[in-house]
């Protein structure tokens, strides 16, 4: 029988997950990628699962959308309030009337596939190297390390005399005594009560933690290295050929294997000793503070500088032992720089241009494409990149280091700025942040760490200006620390505070001070001494004020373990008006006292940050809404009813019949006029200070429409390069590279600040405004008709304010006061109105995200169509790019898939990103190294579908294809055609099925399948194979998912295609420096626990 509480929090923290609800349709799946088991409404005694969800009104609403759709909300009345009330402790203090302790949280924002930056990754630390016949054993290497001895011959004992499928080289577990219990249901370990709790609690920060397996492991005696004498030159060449082969680094704990298996034989111990003194063969860098034994090793600068081949078409690849690599035939081809060298491109760069190439590249630390570079470089300094800097890449290895993510195109490399000596300077400086304490009444406090969430929350405190927001971090080991303290502290000081008054205050002195008319003790510094007052800052909150000395306390030395809480931040794109009245009342309404989420934009000393309020349905940008209160209001495009406008321009048309506008009007004139001082401002500029170096959502910025330079507000980052903007002026969005953006001039930046979005979003009154409303023909037809035509007019009938939308009737003429003549009634009256039943879009709800015009920048999308008031017949559009073989809307019938993803010989190791966990018998893999190359192809994917054809794939089962899901284009395979108008897709690279919109599907390119498919379904091994609960479900994805790991493989579970093809490894969380964690000794205890159950 099911657990009925269980399946409730289970669904309310699917739906909590999803800020705009879940639709019937999708519930099972989201039910079971969280679980690995459909919801089990039959087991609860339910006969369908409909009847089972109305019955539940205490988790979920049930809203039925215009289209027919039936969408679930999470329940969020009076128990979620109280929820909310237990979560957050809450002890306001009546004096001040602040927030004292915060534990709760809000909503996650979801984070994006791309968030990994496209630079190639170095390896992970791998399992202790501790001889044969202890844990780990022979495993020191990557990919391509294999084990040493006989693995398989080793029988560890299994518990109660149960033998079950362990690791080889893995000690046996110590014996762990089954809990008593009275029936046959599964007991969850009592030390995982507290992961499941805060996961259906839906606690990010919380859910990360990772906990010792019960385990006695008397490590075997480590086999001693090679003693005798050895030749330093020798070894000095062998080392120089494996770290050619691992120039993104190589942790030492894996030279010892690499060099037996390249040159069997042992590596000398005196050479590992010498390591840090060969400056000329590799550079050491010590990345683990509390081990000290463990560092990296990367080639030396000058031998990096002279082994990049010019014609290097592919990077080398990592961890890969000669006999072992297998390189796809593709690469064998020389590149088309594979050419004896002119006279040009041999010699060296000129200083003026390395200086300029040089500020360019430290721009753009995230690296920038090759191919950008002459666009950029011509934009920036008004004059032509010389050609052989890109013909010789080489030219440019003193300044950058040089990647392939394309091994076919040698001119779509990707280089990244060398900055070698900063980023040591900056991780020493990291280091002593972390291990350095200032020194405060005679004590030490260590630094406050900015967590590593990407998106942390947060409680805002106050601001005087927005370059120092004062707020707390919410989490673990932070606000929860921070109660505990004080508990610790009010306990502390409630047994005798007499002997313990601090009788002679000093400004700078931390003391502690009870709370006004509370039991409350909190942690002060002293910051002004007075006749019989003293004001105090009180260091975990945030403010001050004066009190009576005899509240002051001396603080016990045990308080001062905890760094001080309150801490400050900045906000992004606020910098030049951190002052302004307006912007800070406006931020004194929207974020003071409230729990945040915090996009760390910058993590400096004082980290520059993107605030989110999540607790609403659509997510409010802080930053943005702060720059939004300078607008002048009298500027704005005027919304009056039965109003008619000549001399409008129509800028976009979307494809659920919504256009933009731009109506004549005071701001617009000025808007104009700024801009043409812009152009102005580029042609005269030559410096790199205007390029956009550190996107982030919600940035005002400019990029070109049509040639000219426009403002844009960035919308959506799909990794480091790519990313996605809207034109608020025109309407429009798009997605573009990071290197297309500029900065707006400063002299300029109040100016065009102030003044409102002038594209006015409209609808034509009386026709329904959805997707399955517009068929293709309709929406291009009024596309035909009203773009470029410099003669509409509008007359506004209605406005709805909460959406912003006017309802207008529109005209290609001044005819404005005969409805019957606009193009409403025309649209209406047609064929294509008439016809749009037919079409089976119409089964369709809503998006998540307006539907948009594609267009590409540079130029129109559509031909013009000036004065046409008729309804006239489409011409055929021509068939989307790389699917020129077959007719529009075909499925591409000679798409050559790619090639398997290689992985190693079974024994040896890999790292691994684990993108899905369902539970123990299911879960997915991507390869860790080669992620990058997953984020270029993403990102190119973007850029390429978001400006071409939408013309919906006519798709067929078992099809490769694109498609669009949540702003990202994925390659998908099709496992179903449903009814009503939905695929069901499985994603190649990330495991993950989905149901999408069929429009939302495209023909799949040739080139985009160049990177083999790089999801890997997988089962652990160790563990026998059985249905998983809940409870262990929940704790195996706290340990796996999302996370990098070390995978061993055990065995591969051949297929005819790649997706179907199944590995069975053994995983191993390496990222603590202390110790390795295996998720088979884990997940045992549930085994174990079950079967003295049964």
């Amino acid at each position: 029988m099911a657990d009925e509480e269980l399946v409730k929090k289970m669904l309310r923290a699917v739906l909590m997950s999803n800020n705009s609800g879940v639709s019937l349709s999708r519930l099972q799946v989201e039910y079971k990628d969280m679980t690995g088991e459909l919801i089990p409404y039959k087991q609860l005694g339910y006969a369908t699962l409909d009847a089972f969800l109305y019955n539940i009104p205490s988790v979920m609403r049930l809203d039925k959308e215009q289209s027919g759709e039936v969408v679930c909300h999470p329940r969020t009345g009076n128990e979620m309030a109280h929820i909310t009330k237990l979560a957050a402790r809450q002890r306001l203090s009546k004096k001040t009337g602040r927030p004292q302790v915060v534990n709760c949280q809000m909503r996650m924002k979801p984070a994006a596939p791309l968030v990994l930056n496209a630079k190639p990754r170095t390896s992970l630390r791998q399992p202790e190297h501790r001889g044969r016949l202890g844990r780990g054993g022979g495993r020191g290497g990557g990919h391509g390390d294999y084990r040493t001895g006989n693995m398989r011959d080793f029988q560890p004992e299994g518990r109660g005399g149960k033998p079950h499928s362990t690791p080889p080289n893995t000690p046996p577990r110590k014996p762990s005594i089954p809990s008593e219990r009275s029936d046959k249901r599964m007991t969850l370990p009592p030390r995982f009560q507290k992961e499941v709790i805060t996961h259906l609690s839906r606690n990010p920060q919380q859910s990360n933690a990772s906990y010792n397996p019960t385990e006695s492991t008397t490590p075997a005696k480590q086999r001693v290295p090679h003693t005798a004498p050895y030749s330093p030159k020798l070894v000095q060449s062998h080392l120089k050929e494996i770290l050619n082969k691992h120039c993104n680094g190589l942790w030492v704990s894996k030279l010892p294997q690499l060099y037996q298996e390249h040159y069997k034989q042992d590596l000398p111990i005196e050479a590992l000793k010498d390591l840090e003194h060969w400056t000329h063969i590799c550079t050491v860098e010590k990345p683990c503070i509390s081990k000290p034994q463990e560092f990296l090793l990367y080639p030396a600068k000058e031998m990096n500088q002279i082994s990049t081949p010019p014609n290097a078409a592919t990077p080398p690849k990592h961890d890969t032992p000669p006999s072992h690599q297998k390189t796809p035939h593709h690469t064998q081809k020389p590149s088309p720089t594979s050419k004896p060298r002119s006279p040009a491109s041999s010699r060296a760069l000129p200083p003026d241009l390395r200086q300029r190439l040089g500020e360019l590249l430290l721009k753009y630390s995230s690296g920038l494409w090759a191919h950008a570079l002459p666009k950029l470089y011509q934009d920036t300094y008004k004059s032509k990149l010389p050609e052989f800097v890109l013909d010789n890449l080489t030219l440019l290895s003193d300044i950058c280091t040089i990647d392939y993510p394309v091994p076919d195109n040698p001119k779509r490399a990707i280089l990244y700025a060398k900055v070698v000596e900063d980023e040591n300077r900056n991780q020493s400086g990291l280091a002593q942040l972390q291990t350095s304490e200032r020194r405060l009444s005679s004590q030490t406090v260590p630094h406050l760490i900015i967590p590593t969430e990407e998106y942390p929350s947060v409680l805002v405190m106050e601001a005087a200006d927005t370059n120092s927001v004062i707020l707390r971090y919410i989490g673990e080991s932070y606000s929860k620390a921070q109660e505990k303290m004080e508990d610790e502290m009010r306990e502390f000081y409630r047994k005798d505070n007499t002997k313990m008054t601090l009788s002679s205050p000093c400004p700078g002195q931390l003391t502690a001070v009870r709370a006004e008319e509370e039991e409350e003790i909190l942690r002060a510094q002293v910051c002004e001494v007075m006749a019989d007052k003293v004001k105090v800052h009180y260091v975990d909150h945030g403010f001050s004020e004066v009190i009576s000395g005899s509240k002051l306390l001396e603080l016990h030395e045990k308080f001062f373990r905890l760094p001080f809480q309150a801490t400050k931040c900045k906000l992004a794109g606020l910098e030049s008006f951190s002052h302004e009245p307006a912007v800070l009342k406006r931020f004194e309404s929207v974020a003071s006292g409230k729990i945040l989420l915090a996009e760390i934009v910058e993590r400096e000393e004082v980290p520059l940050v993107v605030l989110y309020d999540t607790s609403q349905d659509d997510d409010i940008n802080i930053n943005a809404a702060c720059l939004k209160a300078l607008q002048d209001k009298s500027l704005e495009s005027p919304l009056k009813v039965n109003s008619a406008y000549m001399n409008v321009t129509v800028t976009s048309v979307c494809s659920d019949g919504t256009i933009y506008c731009q109506v004549p009007s005071r701001g617009l004139a000025k808007l104009n006029e700024i801009l043409e001082k812009i152009e102005n401002y580029f042609r005269s500029q030559v410096t790199s200070e205007s390029l956009v170096s550190q996107p982030f959502c919600g940035k005002s910025c400019l990029a070109r429409y049509k040639g000219k330079w426009s403002r844009v507000e960035i919308t959506n980052l799909h990794g480091s390069r790519v990313l996605d903007i809207l034109f608020v002026d025109i309407g429009v969005q798009a997605s573009v590279e990071v290197t297309e953006l500029r900065e707006i001039p400063p002299p300029l930046l109040r100016d065009i600040i102030s003044i409102p979005p002038q594209a006015l979003k409209c609808c034509l009154a009386d026709l329904s405004v959805s997707v399955g409303s517009w068929t293709p023909d309709a929406v291009q037809w009024l596309r035909d008709t009203v773009l470029h035509c410099s003669d509409c007019s509008l007359k506004i009938s209605k406005v709805d304010e909460s959406k912003h939308l006017a309802h207008v009737y529109l005209f290609t003429s001044k005819n404005f006061h005969d409805t019957s003549c606009s193009l409403n009634q025309q649209l209406a009256n047609s064929d294509l109105w008439n016809h749009q039943k037919d079409v089976f879009l119409s089964s369709h709800g809503p998006s998540k995200f307006p539907p948009t015009n594609p267009v590409t920048i540079q130029t129109s999308s559509s031909s013009p169509s000036e004065g046409d008031k008729t309804v006239h017949p489409l011409k055929k559009r021509s068939s989307p790019p790389g699917g020129q073989s077959t007719p529009p809307g075909s499925p591409t019938k000679h798409l050559a898939l790619p090639p398997g993803l290689e992985l190693p010989e079974v024994g040896q190791n890999i790292d691994v990103f684990v993108s899905v966990a369902c539970h123990p018998g299911h879960f997915v893999l991507q390869p860790w190294q080669d992620m990058y190359k997953l984020v270029v192809l993403m990102g190119e994917m973007i850029l390429y579908y978001n400006q071409t054809d939408e013309r919906p794939l006519k798709v067929e089962k078992n099809q490769v294809c694109a498609a669009k899901m949540e702003n990202n284009w994925y390659r998908v395979l099709v496992k179903g055609v449903l009814n009503n108008g939905l695929v069901s897709v499985y994603q190649l690279d990330y495991g993950k099925h989905e149901l999408v919109r069929g429009t939302q599907l495209r023909p799949l390119t040739q080139e985009f399948c160049q990177l083999p498919f790089q999801a890997i379904t997988a089962q652990l091994a160790g563990v026998k194979s059985r249905q998983w609960s809940e409870e262990a479900s929940i704790v195996f994805r706290n340990h796996v998912e999302k996370k990098p790991l070390v995978a061993q493989l055990e065995s591969v579970q051949e297929a005819s295609q790649p997706w179907d093809r199944k590995v069975v490894i053994y995983l191993v969380d390496t990222s603590q420096e202390e110790r390795d964690i295996w998720l088979h000794d884990i997940m045992a205890e549930f085994t174990d626990e079950l079967t003295n159950a049964a």
